[in-house]
C-alpha cells in the first residue's frame, strides 16, 4: 500500500516552487528590462539564478511564456496599488490627485516596469494580446477613475467632458515621459528629471495638471 505524502509535505513542495518561480520572475525582469525580449537570454538568467534551463521551462514552458508572465506580473502589482487605494472618503479633486500621485510613485520606483512597457510596444503588444489575464487588468484603473468622475460632475467640481481613458492617459504619459526619456532629455536639456532635488516639485505638478484639466474647463474652439 502506497502512503500518500504528509500534508505539510505537500504545503512545503508548494512553497518551495512558490519561491522558485517568484525568483525567476525577480532575476527575468531585470533582464527582459536591461536586454529587451529579443537580447535577454533563458541560459542568462538561469546562471544569474544559479539554476537551470530545464528548471526555468519547467516553470514557465517557453521564452515566451516566461516574457508574459514578467508583463502579467508587472501589470498587476501596478493594478493592486490601484485597487488598495481608498478615495471614498475624499473629494473628487483630491481623489483624482491621489490616485495621480500613487501612479507617480510607482512608476517612479519600478523603472523596470516603464522599460517593459516600452519594450512591449516595441513588440506592438504582442504577448499583451496573447494574455488573457493582461486583457482584463485595464479594467479596475478605468472603473476607479471612472467612479471619480462621475463623483465630480454629479458635485459640479468637475466640467471638463472627460473620460476615464483620456485622464488615465495624462497621468501615464507624464509619468512614463520622466523615466523612459530621463536619458535623452539630460542629454539635450541638462536635466535629470529623476534627481531627488525633483521629485517632490514634478509629484505635485502632476496633481495640479490634472485637477486644473478637470475642475478649470476648456475653451470653446475660437475663444
Amino acid at each position: 500500500m502506497t502512503s500518500r505524502p504528509a500534508p505539510q509535505a505537500n504545503k512545503d513542495r508548494q512553497r518551495d516552487a512558490d519561491r522558485t518561480k517568484a525568483e525567476i520572475l525577480l532575476v527575468a525582469t531585470r533582464e527582459f528590462a536591461r536586454q529587451g525580449y529579443t537580447g535577454a537570454r533563458v541560459d542568462e538568467i538561469a546562471s544569474l539564478m544559479r539554476t537551470t534551463k530545464r528548471m526555468i521551462y519547467y516553470y514557465f514552458g517557453s521564452k515566451e511564456q516566461l516574457y508574459t508572465a514578467v508583463l502579467e506580473q508587472a501589470y498587476a502589482e501596478v493594478r493592486s496599488a490601484e485597487r488598495a487605494l481608498d478615495v471614498d472618503h475624499l473629494g473628487p479633486v483630491e481623489a483624482i490627485r491621489t490616485l495621480a500621485e500613487l501612479t507617480f510613485d510607482h512608476h517612479d520606483a519600478h523603472p523596470d516596469f516603464i522599460r517593459l512597457v516600452s519594450i512591449e510596444n516595441i513588440h506592438r503588444a504582442e504577448h499583451i494580446r496573447k494574455s488573457p489575464a493582461l486583457a482584463s487588468l485595464g479594467t479596475p484603473a478605468l472603473d476607479l477613475i471612472g467612479k471619480i468622475l462621475q463623483a465630480g460632475h454629479a458635485s459640479g467640481e468637475f466640467v471638463t467632458t472627460a473620460d476615464a481613458i483620456d485622464v488615465h492617459m495624462m497621468i501615464s504619459a507624464f509619468c512614463v515621459f520622466r523615466i523612459a526619456n530621463q536619458h535623452t532629455f539630460e542629454a539635450l536639456f541638462g536635466r535629470d528629471l529623476t534627481a531627488a532635488k525633483h521629485r517632490a516639485r514634478h509629484r505635485r505638478m502632476l496633481g495640479d495638471m490634472i485637477a486644473a484639466y478637470l475642475t478649470q474647463g476648456t475653451r470653446a474652439p475660437g475663444a
